[in-house]
Parts: structure tokens; sequence; C-alpha cells
């Protein structure tokens, strides 16, 4: 079947995840830079979690542009992944409004370890659809960011219940990580890897 529609719906849902992560955003109570600095916990979290969700976009987009079909499985591990990206706004204002509180730190970082499990479910599926041979099973190759991002969730889940600043700089981290552009899928297109025989 077509990708269209769930490249599509997918965005929708972005969307709509991005607007109800700034909306909780809101103005401070008063007129001076004093004002502003109960909101510095909130900001810090909007401004983390927009760059996940931008990341996942960005990749999910590279990622569908290496593909000409999908299925049912496919289907449902986009909603699965859409599901927990679905989650980030109520885990990154709990975040925010505790201060970086030790639990609230912890389940954003849950949210980020099943979001990443998510898109790695997704990648494999869509690998097994279009075959070990295609554009985008030569383009991921053997995904060590992905596993490496992995890795580094589960250190930084349990690691806040010790150091909770810690746990968000591997947050960090995964997210600098990942923000150094992936050109893997364009340089695999642009060779030529992607002809309709592989893709198929």
């Amino acid at each position: 079947m077509s990708k269209g529609r769930l490249e599509a719906f997918t965005d929708g849902v972005i969307a709509i995840i991005i607007t109800i992560l700034v909306l909780e955003l809101r103005p401070p109570h008063g007129e001076t830079l004093d004002a502003l600095r109960p909101l510095i916990p909130t900001a810090l979290s909007y401004v983390l979690s927009f760059v996940f969700v931008a990341i996942y976009w960005n990749n999910h987009h590279h990622l569908l542009h290496a593909v000409r079909h999908v299925d049912g499985r496919i289907l449902w591990a986009n909603i699965h992944l859409l599901f927990w990206l679905s989650l980030t706004p109520f885990a990154t204002a709990w975040m925010g409004d505790s201060h970086f509180a030790t639990l609230p730190v912890a389940l954003y970082g849950v949210d980020l370890f099943m979001s990443a499990v998510a898109f790695t479910i997704l990648v494999r599926l869509l690998i097994s659809r279009h075959g070990e041979r295609s554009a985008i099973a030569r383009a991921i190759g053997a995904d060590r960011k992905g596993w490496i991002s992995l890795a580094m969730y589960v250190v930084a889940i349990p690691l806040a219940f010790v150091s909770r600043w810690i746990a968000l700089a591997l947050y960090v981290t995964v997210a600098l990580i990942w923000l150094i552009p992936d050109t893997r899928i364009e340089r695999i297109l642009m060779e030529g890897a992607a002809s309709p025989q592989a893709a198929d």
C-alpha cells in the first residue's frame, strides 16, 4: 500500500504534539526579568522536547523517503511510535513544573526510551518489508547511533534516582548526537542504490 497517508498522518500528529508543547509556556505574572526566573525549568524542558520531536520528524521523513511501500505491520509500528511521542508534552510539563524532580526526570527518560524503541521497531519492519539489499537497509547499516542512544537511556533512567542532573546530561547528549545531520539515506539515494528493484 502507498506510504502517502502514513506520512501525512504522522506529520499532522507531530504538528499537534509541538503545538501542545508550546501551550505549556505560560506568560509570567509580572513585568520584570525576575518574573521569568520561575519559568526557566519549563522553558528548558520545552526546548529539549522540541529538539527531540524535531529529530524524530526529520529522521521519519528521511526514513520514508527511502521506501516505496508500507504494510499493516508498519502502520501499527508507526502508530506505536506516535503513541510514545504523544506522551512527550505530559512528561515535559511534569518535569518542568516540578523543577526537574527525580521521578519526573526518570519518567521523561522512560518516554524517550520507549520512543526510541518504537522507532527502532519501525526501522526493522521497513527493512524487513524492502529486503536486506534495499536502500533503507544499506543506509541504516549497523545503526550504531540508534543502539548507543538506547543504551544511554537504559543507563540514564535508573541513574536519575542517584543524580537527576547526570540523567539530564545523558538525555542532552543523545539529542546532540542526533543533531549532527545524518546523511546516510540521502547519500545512498544519490548514489543510485534506491532502484525500483532494490526498494520493492
